[in-house]
């Protein structure tokens, strides 16, 4: 994994694997916090009794909300750091499925693939990511996503090439 990287070796990375993300443990107690957070208290997610005995789950599961915003711990656990960054922005998702249940309990990694790398005006570089998060143990992916970021970068350091 590469720890830092300069603005001119992004676009040649179209289309790797770029980073392997820690593993996150969705605990009850973040669950718990989430639905605080959001007002979401539907008992799937915050009753373990109730879930365990109405659900196929076996009990709780995660919001996938919850899930997807665990992408931003993952991309900083594992993406290299741009070293001309100087603001790093959540532009949003052009898609966002999920696939399978975070039970309570289990770990999951994220996996980031630089789908797509385009400068835009004088000071930013749009990144576009596909990211898979890996349900530790199930042959299923909690969510898929395609996240857009952007990079702020100072204009004297844009790439001549770019």
């Amino acid at each position: 994994m590469l720890k830092d990287i300069s603005l001119s070796e992004i676009r040649p990375l179209v289309g790797t694997e770029i980073g392997v993300s820690d593993w996150i443990t969705v605990t009850q107690d973040t669950i718990d916090k989430f639905a605080e957070a959001t007002g979401d208290y539907q008992y799937i997610h915050v009753d373990p009794v109730r879930a365990a005995a109405e659900t196929p789950f076996g009990g709780t599961i995660a919001h996938g909300f919850l899930s997807l915003s665990l992408l931003s711990a993952m991309n900083y656990s594992c993406l290299p750091k741009i070293r001309e960054q100087t603001m790093g922005i959540n532009y949003g998702f052009e898609k966002v499925r999920f696939i399978a249940p975070v039970k309570s309990g289990t770990r999951v990694r994220g996996h980031f693939t630089i789908a797509d790398a385009r400068f835009r005006g004088s000071s930013m570089l749009m990144i576009t990511y596909e990211v898979t998060v890996e349900i530790e143990g199930e042959r299923k992916p909690a969510l898929t996503a395609t996240w857009q970021t952007i990079i702020q970068f100072d204009p004297k350091d844009r790439p001549a090439d770019a």
